[in-house]
């Protein structure tokens, strides 16, 4: 099996699962690894790992931008099996628990599943394990803050709206921002192409995730790496306002 691995920047990956991305960030064969993809990409994960020439032992640690299950789903799998740690936002921590599900709910996607596209990436996600009861044990806040002590020297970036605790990651002498769903650059559901919010549906807080866009407005970058959609080449700042004239 080989999976969909586009080298953006040295030592930097993105991959391409079932609908959701992650980013693979290698010194050597050390790596950190930036979300986990649907439970239903974990073959593709470890292909991930391979074609860059590592493997899941040498994940120093796995980042997450946020607990939904399409980004979460095998980080348990990796801490239990390997020992790795997991790390989040503090606000974010119970909500990798499940002390607390902020996910879109099966009623609000028949509400809108007469939009276009919506169904079909239902049945999608249902079929990757997108309803699946997958909580991290002991997930942690990050251990410092700044650049992380890690593979790619990753700097958090808090982003809430789309979750409380929602994360971005940049690496600021790569000039890489990798955006979680805080930015995207399209989903199923969407029917534009380019810098945007996800679809409303999908935010726990609307409001909060159009305010967090000023953020990456204040991040130099010119790779930008979503959980959806394709990457982008160009100014993240000019990214994040087309995204914002599109919200409003």
């Amino acid at each position: 099996m080989r999976a969909d691995v586009q080298q953006v920047a040295d030592g930097t990956h993105l991959v391409h699962g079932s609908n959701t991305n992650w980013v693979i960030l290698a010194e050597g064969d050390a790596v950190t690894l930036i979300d986990t993809g649907y439970p239903g990409d974990r073959a593709t994960l470890l292909a991930s790992l391979a074609q860059v020439g590592s493997s899941p032992e040498a994940v120093t640690a796995v980042l997450i931008t946020h607990a939904h299950t399409d980004h979460l789903g095998n980080a348990e799998y990796l801490r239990d099996t390997y020992g790795t740690p997991i790390y989040l936002h503090e606000a974010e921590v119970p909500h990798a628990r499940r002390e607390f599900l902020h996910q879109v709910n099966v009623g609000t996607v028949l509400r809108n599943g007469w939009r276009p596209g919506v169904l079909p990436w239902a049945i999608h996600a249902i079929r990757s394990g997108g309803t699946a009861h997958v909580p991290v044990t002991s997930p942690e806040a990050f251990p410092s803050a700044g650049p992380l002590d890690l593979p790619g020297r990753p700097v958090p970036v808090h982003t809430p709206g789309h979750t409380d605790g929602h994360c971005a990651y940049h690496l600021p002498d790569a000039g890489v921002v990798i955006a979680g769903d805080a930015l995207v650059s399209g989903h199923p559901t969407s029917r534009i192409k380019g810098p945007q919010l996800l679809p409303d549906m999908f935010h726990r807080e609307r409001a909060r995730a159009v305010a967090s866009l000023a953020v990456f407005e204040g991040l130099k970058g010119d790779v930008l790496l979503p959980g959806h959609g394709p990457s982008h080449r160009g100014s993240v700042r000019e990214a994040a306002l087309q995204a914002r004239e599109r919200a409003l």
